[in-house]
């Protein structure tokens, strides 16, 4: 049924329907909407059996969601920012143990300095831990991807991250075609875990294990991935033909089956990506897109395919490793080893700051030309910048920078502008 209804709403709805057994999670921006609809669902008893616990943090929710995993329920939570951080330790140790948990993370940046708003910071920093990533574009497939995430999460006992864009997708209230429970329990059987801690039957979990199988441990974690490659696909297709629409899967090229430029990216900021294409491709330009859609376990021979034809292949992202560059822009590097592409990567969106297609422009043109930068970020005020460094070269210390940038602009608080 089409309805037009919040993100978050959507999202919480939708979990509800894939009948969860434990629910637990800590508050925070912006995955708090999600949550709060979800304890109304429990507390009215509107889904049920299902007990929703109360924690004092987040890394309490992924321990609580380990426990229930554990002993055979079909455990989700959902968190942000710090609080990812703040359950790293858990977060590995249940890809480690591989318990199909499903996640909802409603990327946003981490400080500091403070930044409620969106990018995606928070999920890089989990990218090894173990989990399956996938990238929401719009709130239709935010809710799908759930539905998709607990079908894979327990047939390859693999825990499940789903990203989506804080208060861009989590906040907005859009057209959202929700299935209904029959449909739902159609394509989602009920959890019958591969281990099962019981009283009944005692055994040990999250045993030490040294050198001599350390490595073939994490490599079948890898191979659980590999599996992941194989069936994200099977199970989209799957899913379209139950659910009468496209969700999932690995990658979405956008026009770019004759493109000389590409632009790849993940998340909500594609919409605007597309958009500006079909305003380009008016006036001649031959440029594309590609939407990644599963992030982890990251579709090597699915990009190299998509990319291979692209005269310049410029990757927007909304993170990017200190010290060094991109994040997906090497993995994207990576999958057209040997082939002459090049790659660029646009730093974009940090904190929240608006991508606007005024400013992609420029990038597309530039792109065209071939003169673009191997790394830049958009709308950078270089101005500001370089007040800064112009400090710091002064003397050991120039005192805190976000602080001294803050005086510079005359606010106290910034904008998302």
């Amino acid at each position: 049924m089409l309805r037009q209804i919040e993100g978050s709403r959507a999202v919480a709805e939708t979990v509800a329907l894939c009948r969860p057994e434990v629910v637990c999670a800590y508050p925070i921006s912006p995955q708090t909407h999600i949550i709060e609809a979800i304890g109304e669902l429990v507390k009215t008893g509107e889904l049920a059996p299902c007990e929703f616990i109360n924690v004092e943090s987040e890394f309490a929710a992924m321990s609580v969601a380990i426990g229930a995993s554990a002993t055979g329920a079909r455990a989700f939570t959902a968190t942000a920012s710090q609080g990812l951080l703040f359950m790293m330790e858990a977060l590995y140790n249940a890809g480690g143990l591989g318990l199909p948990i499903v996640m909802t993370l409603t990327n946003r940046a981490v400080g500091a300095p403070i930044n409620i708003w969106n990018d995606h910071s928070d999920a890089m920093a989990a990218r090894d831990a173990g989990w399956i990533q996938l990238f929401a574009e719009t709130n239709q497939e935010a809710a799908d991807l759930h539905i998709l995430a607990f079908r894979l999460a327990e047939e390859i006992s693999v825990p499940v991250m789903v990203c989506m864009d804080g208060f861009i997708l989590t906040h907005a209230t859009e057209a959202v075609d929700m299935p209904d429970q029959g449909q739902v329990d159609a394509f989602l059987p009920p959890y019958e875990p591969r281990q099962q801690l019981s009283p009944d039957d005692p055994y040990s979990i999250g045993a030490m294990v040294g050198p001599e199988a350390f490595s073939e441990v994490r490599y079948l974690a890898h191979a659980h991935q590999q599996e992941a490659l194989a069936r994200i696909p099977e199970l989209s297709a799957e899913f379209a033909e139950a659910f009468g629409r496209d969700s999932g899967g690995l990658v979405h090229p956008y026009r770019s089956a004759d493109a000389e430029v590409v632009i790849v990216a993940m998340g909500s900021v594609l919409g605007t990506i597309k958009d500006l294409i079909d305003t380009q491709r008016d006036t001649g330009m031959r440029i594309g897109a590609l939407g990644v859609t599963s992030f982890r376990p990251f579709p090597i021979d699915a990009v190299r395919a998509a990319l291979r034809e692209a005269h310049q292949v410029v990757a927007v992202e909304k993170a990017f490793s200190v010290g060094f560059g991109g994040v997906l822009s090497t993995d994207v590097a990576m999958a057209l080893s040997g082939l002459p592409v090049p790659v660029a990567t646009v730093v974009a969106g940090l904190g929240g700051r608006v991508i606007t297609k005024t400013s992609l422009q420029g990038v597309f043109e530039a792109a065209a030309r071939g003169d673009i930068p191997r790394l830049s970020f958009l709308d950078l005020n270089e101005k500001l910048v370089e007040r800064e460094l112009a400090r710091i070269a002064q003397g050991r210390r120039s005192g805190p920078s976000a602080e001294n940038i803050l005086r510079d602009l005359g606010t106290v608080a910034s904008g998302i502008g």
